[in-house]
């Protein structure tokens, strides 16, 4: 190993151990959401990692390391959505008090990020499903819970410039149900998670009265965010993205047992799902740029992907992986069409993987040259 890179992982370590020793500049720039989601480029998520609920390694990927974030930054990625555990590691279940070395861990991954120049964004992620309850009878306890937590992680990184965004939650909904088309009960109580983030992050003060925030649809769904997102009062104007994920067809993108669809789109040899092709990519993007990109708020595409077939052989794997890399190349220059930021859904597992967790080498090659060069 290199001086220079010993020297580097030691500083990053010392670096997490406090927020006010990341050694940035803790003023934030005088520019909109709008304007710091243009500079975010592409983004890549470290999944099953920091949001595995029986600790960091406990979905089957290592410790984080200062070089794997490396390898990220050198594929071409700018930004990493970072998802996060947190009621599992609070020490004090009435006060909600969250163990001092999970939040130091967290800072310390965070650093990696900012390190290398790049944008990370935190979030409260299933954690549990604590927030996968969203009835009136209780949305008043989980509001007080998710007050006290984003209470504790704004004011641990209150000092971060800008590059660190935060998240309010993930894909709130009621547990076990997975409907496009809930209560209007749920999608209110849903919409009250997202004014309880930002009233407890701007609260706390410093550079969080101008952070950017990132708040979510119900299920963060396209169609939910067009037509019963209620974005929330902010007394910070033009400081809030949205967030939608990606991941249609079902049947090609993530339906787990046969019969699945191998097949997508017009390079497609095959048959494929008589839904979710680039006109419906097209359709639904468009209705983010209509309701938001527009008009000036920045759109998240928090997470897409879709399921690599290991069981297929022969020619039919070769043209799994040529619709599959497509696939993924033609939603990311969509997303960036449509004035959205793109993360790819990477969960260190065979069928997500970008890159293996230990050496750090790109597994699909095919599939980064598609998000990072695509050519229809």
């Amino acid at each position: 190993m290199k001086i220079p890179t010993i020297l580097l992982i030691c500083c990053l370590v010392f670096s997490g151990c406090k927020s006010e020793n990341n050694g940035k500049d803790p003023a934030m720039r005088n520019i909109t959401a709008m304007e710091l989601a243009q500079l975010m480029g592409k983004g890549w998520n470290l999944g099953n990692t920091l949001e595995a609920v029986g600790g960091e390694t406990s979905w089957g990927n290592p410790r984080v390391t200062p070089e794997l974030i490396k390898a990220v930054k050198d594929a071409g990625f700018t930004s990493i959505r970072i998802p996060v555990s947190w009621s599992v590691h609070i020490s004090d279940p009435e006060t909600h008090q969250i163990d001092k070395a999970w939040m130091q861990r967290v800072g310390q991954v965070v650093n990696y990020v900012l390190a290398n120049d790049m944008f990370a964004i935190i979030n409260i992620h299933w954690d549990n499903g604590w927030m996968n309850d969203p009835r009136e009878s209780r949305k008043e306890a989980i509001n007080q819970k998710l007050s006290a937590i984003w209470t504790q992680i704004a004011t641990y990184f209150k000092d971060y410039d800008d590059r660190l965004l935060f998240a309010g939650s993930n894909e709130v909904h009621m547990e076990n149900d997975w409907s496009s088309n809930p209560p209007a009960e749920y999608l209110s109580v849903q919409n009250s998670f997202n004014q309880t983030f930002v009233n407890a992050v701007r609260a706390t003060g410093g550079a969080n009265l101008k952070r950017h925030l990132v708040i979510q649809s119900y299920l963060t769904n396209i169609e939910l965010a067009y037509t019963s997102l209620i974005i929330p009062a902010d007394p910070t104007p033009d400081r809030l993205m949205i967030e939608v994920h990606y991941y249609d067809p079902y049947e090609f993108a993530l339906k787990p047992d046969q019969p699945y669809d191998t097949q997508w789109g017009s390079v497609a040899t095959g048959p494929v799902t008589p839904w979710g092709q680039e006109d419906w990519v097209e359709k639904e993007f468009e209705k983010m740029k209509q309701k938001f990109t527009g008009k000036g708020i920045p759109v998240i595409l928090g997470e897409y992907g879709a399921l690599y077939r290991p069981d297929l052989t022969g020619q039919s794997l070769e043209d799994h992986k040529r619709c599959r890399a497509y696939y993924l190349g033609y939603i990311t220059d969509a997303a960036i069409r449509y004035g959205m930021v793109p993360f790819y859904w990477d969960n260190g597992a065979p069928d997500f993987v970008l890159f293996n967790r230990t050496s750090y080498q790109i597994i699909h090659p095919d599939v980064l040259q598609a998000i990072m060069n695509f050519q229809q």
